[in-house]
């Protein structure tokens, strides 16, 4: 059950690896979303959310999906907050 938790993790930390090879900075970039405080929350909600009821069912081989869970939910918060507000027409 983890082991494609385990292979989706090593694919994004390389995605990660090639990008600061590739573009130096780059990772420092990619991983700023972990200091934006709402996206957090929301990662952290859902990581709980997901460990909680799936330990029901699946006991300890849910953490990780819930980590991953967890991260992607944070990043798309991120993202989303970013996006600010729509852009107000003029008012010509």
């Amino acid at each position: 059950m983890t082991l494609p938790a385990l292979m989706i993790l090593a694919m994004l930390l390389l995605r990660v690896l090639v990008g600061e090879v590739r573009h130096r900075g780059s990772m420092r970039q990619q991983w700023l979303f972990l200091r934006n405080r709402t996206a957090l929350i929301a990662g952290a909600v859902a990581l709980l959310l997901t460990a909680g009821a799936g330990w029901v069912l699946a006991k300890a081989g849910v953490l990780l999906w819930a980590v991953l869970i967890g991260l992607l939910v944070a990043f798309i918060a991120d993202r989303l907050s970013k996006a600010g507000t729509p852009t107000r027409p003029s008012g010509r």
